[in-house]
Order: structure tokens, then sequence, then C-alpha cells
């Protein structure tokens, strides 16, 4: 009996130490992001036959995902300190995403700069950026104007801190780089991927080329001009972009030496003194809507150009050879010939890409929601 009763007791005790033990924790349940799969959609751009080849960097291949992420950065605001300007506040697309007309830009602080806002049409086969080629690629110069104080003048340390802390974009930006931490050089690169989308080569000058529209006589007469050396734009502006994206003394300024340019232009990056006073060679596509023109914004209208390559060239120690009319203050036409050539230029013109809506602020269409942007 006193066997059982030992017994007895030594069960209960393990029992009750079983009873008195934790159950294991129950693993953690699947977190969301754990579970999220990379699979970007390649995008291959819909380029005219006669345009050249796109160098794409081979680390920023352009996808659905980052271009959608780039459009909403190039349009949000929230890159600039007191939340109010965007990339496209300087540039417009109705004015082939210049700065709408304005001679220069004004930052947040109501600073304004000293040159012109540049189009971005066709900026994807550009080699170098900004009018004095100081960026040699795209996503450098895109990561300049956040920090700059005459522009947007927020930290990228700030601007990074509200993205983070968005309740959307660290979502787009996985969806886009597989990434976790948003960095100032994805932020570049996903607006980047979609400023390469900017392909203007649909005004009447392409119709023509592919027989689909004809020239009037004044267009012709003007086309003529301008691929000859009767109105000499061709060395500068003679192939298909309009630009050969290089940096010329088109004397524009008067200056005595070298060192007299009121703006060095190139000069100032390269350090070299025959660099002074030359700038890019801007795109002429859609340049009926991207005055005033010019790298300081001399001239209002299209007219007042013509009239200063035919009469106005001002004299400087390095003006380009290319000028071969500078001896002459330019190449002294006719006011036909002058509104021929201004007829020409209107052909190159691309409505289609002047509104196009997929280059259009996202924010401002009815149906945007930003749950709809995220998987």
């Amino acid at each position: 009996m006193k066997k059982l009763a030992v017994i007895t007791f030594f069960f209960a005790l393990i029992f009750a130490f079983k009873a008195c033990k934790k159950d294991p924790p129950e693993p953690p349940k699947d977190d969301p992001k754990d579970s999220f799969v990379y699979n970007p959609t390649p995008v291959t751009l819909d380029m005219p036959s006669n345009f050249p080849e796109m160098v794409i960097p081979q680390d920023n291949q352009l996808t659905e995902e980052g271009i959608l992420l780039g459009r909403l950065l190039f349009y949000d605001p929230i890159l600039s300190l007191d939340s109010t300007l965007s990339c496209a506040g300087c540039h417009n697309q109705s004015f082939n995403f210049t700065d709408s007309g304005n001679k220069f830009s004004t930052g947040v602080q109501g600073i304004e700069g000293t040159r012109t806002s540049m189009s971005l049409a066709n900026i994807g086969f550009n080699t170098h950026f900004f009018w004095d080629g100081r960026s040699p690629t795209l996503e450098d110069q895109i990561l300049k104007p956040v920090p700059d104080p005459i522009e947007m003048n927020l930290s990228w340390t700030d601007a990074v801190d509200r993205l983070m802390n968005h309740n959307y974009y660290p979502q787009l930006f996985r969806e886009a780089f597989d990434e976790t931490e948003i960095t100032p050089e994805l932020t570049a690169k996903a607006i980047a991927q979609f400023l390469r989308t900017f392909i203007s080569g649909n005004s009447k000058f392409d119709k023509v080329q592919r027989n689909e529209a004809f020239f009037t006589n004044a267009e012709l007469n003007g086309f003529d001009m301008f691929f000859s050396e009767d109105a000499d734009c061709f060395h500068c502006h003679g192939n298909i972009l309009f630009t050969d994206n290089l940096f010329h003394n088109n004397a524009l300024q008067e200056a005595s030496s070298l060192n007299d340019f009121n703006d060095l232009g190139r000069g100032a990056v390269t350090g070299n003194p025959l660099d002074n006073g030359k700038f890019k060679t801007p795109t002429l596509r859609n340049t009926e809507v991207s005055g005033p023109f010019m790298h300081n914004g001399e001239f209002a209208t299209l007219m007042e150009v013509i009239e200063f390559y035919s009469s106005g060239l001002k004299n400087s120690p390095n003006v380009d050879p290319l000028m071969e009319f500078f001896f002459q203050g330019g190449v002294q036409l006719t006011q036909n010939e002058k509104n021929d050539l201004h007829a020409f230029l209107l052909t190159l013109t691309d409505h289609e890409f002047l509104n196009n809506p997929d280059f259009k602020n996202p924010f401002q269409d009815p149906g945007f929601v930003w749950d709809d942007l995220t998987d």
C-alpha cells in the first residue's frame, strides 16, 4: 500500500511538471514583405527607325515599375524644401519640357537662376548634361537640382527620409529595384528611366521623311537653307536629333579676351580657357514652344534667333570655325528667306509628344489612387 502511494505521488509530480511547462511559441506569421517576389516588367522603347540607338546603362534598364516610379517622383514636390517645387515645375510638357516660357527658373527660396531651363525632349540620346556639360550621365544630372540652394534646396538626407517615411514610396522602390533602402542614386535612376521615354520623332518634318506629308513651298525653301550654307544651321543641328551634342561659341557673347565672357560656360567645367563662352547645342525639335532661346534666354522668339544668325553675331577670340559667315556679322538673309526658315522650323513641332498622356502629371488624373499602384 505504501509502495502504491509512492508510485502514485511520483506520477502526480510528473503530470504537474508537464502541466506547468510552457507550450513552445508558435512560429511567427509570415511578414508580407518576406513573401515579396521581385518580378519587374522589361520595357522596350518604340524608337523611330531613323533615330540612333539609345545607350541605356546596364545597371538601369527600363522597366514598367521603374518608369512609373520615376514619373511619380518627377511630378511630386516632395523633393523640394517646402514641398512646392517638383522637377516638372521647371520642365513643363506643353513647353517641350522647358520652363513655361520663363527666361530663368525660380527656386523655392525665390532665387532666380542664371540660365534657361533646357528641353528634356530626346534627352536619353544626350552625352553631356546641362548647358556646360558638367554631368556625364543623366543619372548624375538628376542628382544636382535637389540640394541646389537656388533650385529645390533640400539635402538628399532629408529627401530620402521623406521617401522612406512615405506610405507608398518604399514599396514602389522595392518593386522597381528590389531594394528596401531608398537612396539618392535609386531615386535618380527611377527619374532617369521616365525621362528616357521622352522620345519626340513624329513632327511634320518626320512625316515628310516617311512620305506621309509634304512641305509647303516656304517650308521646303527653309529646309533647303537650313541644310546648306545659305542659313548655315546644319553644322550644329544637322542630324535627326537636331543637335550635335557638342559645345560651341556661337558668337552670342562679345568678349575682347578669353577671360572676358560674362558666363564661362564649358570653360568653367574643363578649366581650359579655349572652352570659355562655349555652350551645348540644344535640340531644335519642338523649338516653336521652347523659348526663350540661348543659354541666357536672350531671344524671346524664333524670329529674333534667326535675325541674330543673319546679322547679329558678336566678336570674341574663340568663335567657332563653323560660324562661317561670322566675318560679315551673319548669313545676311533676306526677309523672305527668314520667313521661309521660320516656316521650316515650325515643322519640327511634334504635337503628339507635347500631348502624350504617358508623360502627363499623374496626380492630376481624376482617377489617381495611390493604393492602385502597389501590389
